[in-house]
């Protein structure tokens, strides 16, 4: 049997990104494609060489309950939480992509987002859809808040950190390709913009995802983004000084890490940095963790794709967990060269 599946907002990078694996996915097949502005256009028209002979809607819960048993929800934020409501109170469940469900707080929420939470009521029942650590609520979840692209490097470079009070407080810097702007054009996402040239933006807790990184691992995060030239990828550099009589050196913090991981299928424990181009295309995070014993500081480097374990294959995955599927059937692992 085949679980039916939607996707809202197939006309951005995550939503024909879960076109590209949820078509060869063997436990679903897409039913229905809903977008914005693109609504009522083929798909082809907005994805030239792409064409599954559905025709794409508008974004309308009747819709999608009459012919999914899942949705996915690649809208902007504001727009998201509405829609998961009335998806929910039709019976289908729901990954949503956005940013309305990844925070518990209201409050925090408004302050990030500059509007209040237009559907407060469900910010209790969502669950954070970061597998290796809420593997288990999620299965039992109606309604999942897909995570961040840059909370999610980081969270994966510094769980095992922050689970072992190994750590009080972490400084990341993080690298993000341009498909993490979207298609919109401006200054993030030109060519004449971007290419040859790399720099920082929004520093000094003035990110969005500030807050929703802080909230995963319980500890102060000061948090720097950067855009490269890159059409997709994700790296994220952690580092901590650990606590005193920590006793670790690189050998042994591996093997913690390789023991946190061991049951997580998308996470691979490396002994060497990972780069971007590794992971590209592909469900997996790959981390790398190094004790500088003379100063007592750790350094934790991850990759990931944004637009894969950052977006849309992480959503799988919990789409996976959600359906009672094999937790790993249907995502990619091996990365896209050259």
């Amino acid at each position: 049997m085949s679980f039916r599946v939607g996707i809202a907002g197939v006309s951005g990078y995550t939503g024909i990104e879960l076109v590209r694996i949820l078509a060869s996915h063997p436990g679903v097949a897409i039913t229905w494609l809903g977008a914005g502005k693109a609504a009522g256009e083929p798909l082809g028209a907005t994805w030239p060489g792409v064409d599954l002979g559905l025709p794409v809607g508008p974004v309308d819960a009747a819709a999608i309950a009459a012919a999914c048993d899942l949705v996915f929800l690649a809208l902007p934020h504001g727009v998201s939480a509405p829609v998961a409501r009335d998806c929910l109170a039709a019976g289908v469940r729901v990954v949503d992509l956005g940013a309305d469900f990844r925070l518990k707080d209201a409050a925090a929420y408004a302050q990030a987002y500059g509007a209040p939470h237009p559907v407060p009521e469900l910010l209790a029942e969502a669950v954070y859809g970061l597998p290796e650590k809420h593997r288990d609520a999620i299965a039992r979840a109606r309604l999942v808040a897909n995570p961040g692209c840059y909370p999610t490097a980081t969270a994966i470079a510094a769980l095992p950190l922050v689970e072992d009070g190994l750590v009080d407080w972490l400084v990341a810097d993080c690298i993000s390709g341009i498909s993490g702007a979207g298609r919109s054009p401006g200054p993030r996402n030109l060519y004449c913009e971007v290419q040859e040239s790399a720099g920082a933006y929004s520093p000094a807790g003035a990110h969005r995802h500030t807050p929703e990184i802080e909230q995963e691992l319980g500890v102060p995060v000061t948090f720097t983004p950067h855009l490269a030239p890159l059409r997709r990828g994700m790296t994220a550099t952690v580092s901590a000084r650990l606590r005193p009589g920590h006793g670790l050196d690189t050998a042994a913090l591996r093997a913690r890490y390789a023991a946190r991981y061991a049951g997580h299928p998308m996470v691979r424990v490396t002994d060497t940095p990972p780069a971007s181009r590794e992971v590209r295309g592909t469900a997996l995070a790959r981390v790398c963790p190094v004790v500088d014993t003379a100063r007592g500081v750790v350094t934790v480097m991850s990759a990931i794709d944004n637009l894969g374990k950052g977006a849309s294959a992480q959503a799988v995955h919990n789409m996976n967990l959600l359906l009672g599927l094999p937790e790993a059937q249907g995502l990619p692992t091996l990365p896209e060269y050259p």
